[in-house]
């Protein structure tokens, strides 16, 4: 990522881009072009020091954003065979990284995936919430006394986000946002 591709990523607007049960989720920017290339980078070409950039996207966002407050950062988890096989959680590596650019806690103990689900990009929104159903556990233990800020890399239908909010809300945890780096539907 050379500082002239970086210039090229461009901002959502600086608003929620959907709600879930009360719980506002922000995208960065689209799912397109440089950004779209960043991601995929990371996730899948194992070019883990984007992951320093795709923080830096999101937290000059979330600078935009105006929220004050300090929050504990939990990335999107994978189950372990996904990290066994790709050996390592994108998101968490970017939630490191937007941890150092914050001075947010990090929180990768508070949720777990506990199903391994399939990878949802070919799946429709129904067949996305049935396969996240129940993916997730909380672990009330690790509960720090911040908001908690869930970081992911693509919104599409926002299935994972309203997977972990719902068993963040059973679990009694309530002062949730919502932060992805990319959505198709800015």
């Amino acid at each position: 990522m050379c500082p002239e591709c970086y210039k090229e990523l461009n901002f959502a607007n600086f608003q929620p881009n959907r709600i879930i049960e009360g719980v506002n989720i922000y995208s960065c920017g689209g799912y397109e072009k440089t950004l779209q290339k960043l991601i995929r980078g990371l996730k899948y070409h194992k070019q883990k020091e984007l992951a320093f950039y795709l923080a830096k996207f999101m937290y000059e966002y979330w600078g935009n954003v105006g929220d004050k407050r300090e929050f504990q950062v939990v990335p999107v988890p994978l189950h372990k065979n996904r990290i066994k096989k790709r050996k390592y959680n994108h998101m968490e590596l970017t939630a490191i990284e937007f941890c150092k650019l914050t001075g947010y806690t990090l929180n990768n103990e508070l949720i777990t995936r506990v199903k391994d689900t399939k990878p949802q990009y070919k799946l429709s929104r129904k067949e996305r919430l049935q396969n996240l159903s129940d993916a997730f556990k909380v672990d009330l233990s690790k509960k720090l006394n911040k908001p908690v800020l869930i970081l992911d890399d693509i919104c599409t239908t926002g299935a994972t986000f309203e997977e972990m909010i719902s068993s963040l809300h059973k679990a009694g945890i309530k002062d949730i946002v919502c932060i992805a780096s990319s959505s198709p539907i800015c």
